[in-house]
């Protein structure tokens, strides 16, 4: 059976940098309340470029990197929450791009444990034979569903992308084990951009909802709780050992969620990365945005294990095993 080996890292953030200064103009806010509550300074916003722009762009570095021809790329996957259009998918826009002709092309929406879900789908298609090269992405521009007057809310979230492309191999580790899971019954404690139904066949008096509106403590309470469960149900079903983890990757949703997290696991903070302080909150973009700078820095070395690790909206979270 083969086994699913991620080739190249990619991620591509856009060039607007917004601080907690430039915050602290716009709400009722300031630098220190920001940072001490979230470990966020700054977040990237786009200034016009759409989900399949940030992708386009990274599937170029991913093409560059690894010398694929974009004919030989069967499958690509984004996962995002905030798509050009409903229709086409945002896939299918990157597919037409990077002249990736012979591939077929889907979203996948799982909110910030997208990227997650993604590879594990990919992962099936490998091992299944279906497929030898896929493109998977996460992608988020929550700027276009931010309320930017809620000063609870808007000082969490950025944009950016960040993806990997992946390939059948007899040899390399791969995808080891995954643990994933959803809970619907709570998924109302984080929504975003609510379709409003308004016609001459229905009076809607609802008032529109178009911004991610979330319960904060809800959601803290479920992530500090369910993604150690997750992180240490997967390492046994694995077999491994903590001590054989060289890294976490968690979905950068807020330090303090990553330091309990490290609490419940008894693991040390320093094995967790993060990169929250100058990306924000990026969603399903978050994961594969720090893998791609985690490589950059060339803290990602063959033969090592890792976690990625991803939770939030539907309810939804998981985690993967892989050996670099």
């Amino acid at each position: 059976m083969y086994k699913t080996e991620i080739v190249a890292y990619a991620n591509y953030l856009p060039p607007k940098a917004v601080t907690n200064d430039d915050l602290s103009t716009m709400v009722e806010t300031n630098d220190e309340w920001i940072r001490t509550r979230t470990g966020i300074s700054e977040r990237h916003v786009s200034t016009g470029e759409t989900a399949s722009d940030l992708c386009v762009k990274v599937a170029q570095k991913l093409i560059e990197k690894s010398g694929i021809s974009p004919l030989d790329i069967d499958m690509l996957i984004v996962a995002t929450i905030t798509p050009d259009f409903s229709t086409p998918n945002t896939a299918c826009l990157v597919q037409a791009a990077i002249g990736a002709d012979n591939a077929f092309a889907f979203d996948l929406s799982a909110a910030c444990s997208g990227f997650v879900y993604a590879m594990s789908v990919a992962d099936k298609y490998i091992k299944s034979g279906a497929a030898k090269n896929i493109l998977v992405f996460g992608s988020e521009v929550l700027s276009a569903i931010t309320d930017w007057t809620d000063r609870s809310s808007c000082v969490l979230f950025g944009d950016g992308a960040g993806g990997v492309l992946v390939r059948a191999s007899e040899t390399s580790g791969g995808v080891i084990a995954e643990d994933i899971h959803s809970n619907g019954a709570d998924g109302h404690k984080l929504t975003g951009n609510a379709l409003y139904i308004d016609t001459p066949f229905f009076d809607n008096e609802k008032q529109k909802q178009p911004y991610l509106q979330m319960d904060g403590r809800a959601i803290f309470t479920f992530a500090t709780k369910k993604v150690p469960q997750s992180v240490s149900a997967l390492l046994e079903k694995a077999g491994v050992s903590k001590d054989d983890i060289a890294y976490i990757v968690p979905h950068q949703a807020n330090y303090r969620i990553v330091e309990a997290m490290a609490k419940k696991l008894d693991m040390p903070l320093e094995k967790f990365f993060m990169n929250i302080d100058k990306c924000g909150n990026t969603s399903s973009a978050s994961i594969p945005i720090a893998l791609a700078e985690m490589d950059e820095k060339g803290l990602l070395k063959k033969g090592d294990k890792i976690v990625i690790t991803g939770f939030g909206g539907g309810l939804t979270w998981g985690s993967i095993l892989l050996e670099i």
